[in-house]
C-alpha cells in the first residue's frame, strides 16, 4: 500500500512542502471521480499548510465539510459553472472516527475525502486527460495569524 506522502505532488518553496491532491479513484463508464479535498494534518500528526499558506484545523475542517454537503453538493468547472456534477461521497477522517472504524494509528491523515459523479461529458474527458487532475473545493473563511511556538 502506497504511504500519503506518495499520493501526492511536492513541491519546496519557502521551505514549506505543499501538496497537489490528485484524483485518486475513478470509474469511466459511471464518470465517477473520488479523492482528497482537503488534508489537515499528516499521518505523522503534523499540521499541512495549503497553497495560499493556510492552516485548516481539523475541527473547522470537519465543520466546513458538513456545511459543504449540506448547503451546496454541487460540482463546478473551474469555479465559474456550476452543474456539471454532484457530490456522492463524503468523509472526514478525524482521529476519533478513525480509531472507532479500527483503522490503525498512522494509514490515513485527518482529512476530507470526496466523490463526485461528473454529469458533463466535456468535463469527463478533461477530467480523464488530466486537464482536471485533481479538486478544488472553494470556500470563504477568516484568516488568522497563528503565533509559532518556541521549542527551546
Amino acid at each position: 500500500m502506497k504511504k500519503f506522502s506518495e499520493l501526492i505532488e511536492k513541491s519546496i518553496s519557502d521551505n514549506v512542502i505543499k501538496g497537489r491532491f490528485k484524483i485518486m479513484k475513478s470509474d469511466d463508464e459511471k464518470m465517477l471521480a473520488f479523492g482528497w479535498a482537503n488534508v489537515s494534518m499528516r499521518v505523522d500528526g503534523e499540521l499541512i499548510e495549503d497553497w495560499q499558506g493556510d492552516i485548516i484545523e481539523p475541527e473547522e475542517l470537519e465543520s466546513a465539510a458538513y456545511e459543504y454537503v449540506r448547503l451546496y453538493g454541487d460540482g463546478g468547472e473551474m469555479h465559474e459553472r456550476g452543474g456539471v456534477a454532484v457530490l456522492i461521497e463524503s468523509v472526514v477522517f478525524t482521529e476519533e472516527k478513525m480509531q472507532v472504524m479500527g483503522i490503525p494509528v498512522g494509514t490515513l491523515p485527518v482529512g476530507w475525502w470526496i466523490g463526485f459523479k461528473v454529469l458533463d461529458e466535456d468535463v469527463w474527458k478533461k477530467v480523464k486527460d488530466g486537464t482536471y487532475p485533481m479538486f478544488s473545493i472553494e470556500g470563504e473563511a477568516e484568516r488568522v495569524e497563528v503565533e509559532e511556538e518556541n521549542t527551546v
